[in-house]
């Protein structure tokens, strides 16, 4: 059974205020239940936010993005990336994932290690959001792997987007891949035997998986935008009720 946590052990996990806790409860970034008099959160969703980074998890969330639900998000992108064999996060219009990463390759672990490489595949994930055309468009990211994007918007308006990645379309070249792992490891300071071995375990899609991924990866971002959307809905009626109830107690 998942441990829940009180306010009080959240605060200190995340090193936040208690007005932030229930913030943070109210606009979806964390979700708790009741007992009795008290509330008690997941220690899941606690370890999510704290794989993203404090500063980022407890800021205010832009109203946009409140509306998507993190709590269902994640087990579809879970299921989504176990399924097509890619890795996947969601992220914010500047590439800050909002979930944890799924189906994580040991590739990338290695890269995400590093600061520098975690601000690098943050880099790279923001450039894909700001990609125009609505259809995933492939890319090579900053480690030499491919990648694309499927966006999530609601009322018109892009408030995330979901990623696919960490495959290759064809085998690399050997001198190349050489180079290129050395460089990394020199970059990121890495172990280049370590990367070496990682990058030999990774994906190699074909051209009709790779079209079987772009189909996927919209259907589950569409699903994302259905969700977001009655979840916005919902909220909007919610705060009109609470205003009435106010001018009329």
């Amino acid at each position: 059974m998942e441990a829940l946590l009180s306010a009080k052990q959240v605060q200190e996990l995340l090193n936040v205020d208690r007005t932030t806790i229930y913030r943070m409860l109210k606009d979806g970034r964390l979700t708790g239940v009741k007992v009795g008099e008290q509330w008690r959160f997941s220690s899941r969703e606690v370890e999510d936010l704290l794989s993203l980074g404090v500063s980022h998890a407890a800021g205010a969330a832009p109203a946009s993005v409140s509306a998507l639900p993190l709590h269902c998000v994640k087990p579809i992108q879970d299921v989504f990336a176990e399924v097509a064999e890619v890795v996947s996060v969601t992220t914010d219009k500047d590439g800050n994932p909002l979930t944890r990463i799924s189906n994580l390759c040991d590739f990338c672990k290695l890269i995400l290690g590093s600061e520098a490489g975690r601000q690098a595949c943050i880099d790279s994930w923001r450039r894909l959001a700001e990609q125009k055309n609505s259809a995933p468009e492939f890319t090579t990211c900053h480690a030499g792997l491919q990648y694309t994007r499927a966006r999530i918007e609601v009322g018109g308006e892009l408030i995330a987007i979901l990623v696919a990645g960490q495959f290759y379309v064809q085998k690399p070249d050997p001198n190349d891949e050489k180079e290129r792992l050395l460089a990394l490891a020199g970059k990121y300071d890495i172990d280049e035997g370590l990367l070496k071995q990682a990058a030999e375990r990774i994906s190699v899609l074909d051209e009709q998986k790779i079209l079987q991924l772009s189909g996927w990866l919209e259907r589950v971002a569409y699903t994302f935008e259905q969700i977001s959307s009655e979840r916005a809905d919902l909220m909007s009626r919610l705060r009109r009720i609470a205003e009435m109830s106010i001018i009329n107690p």
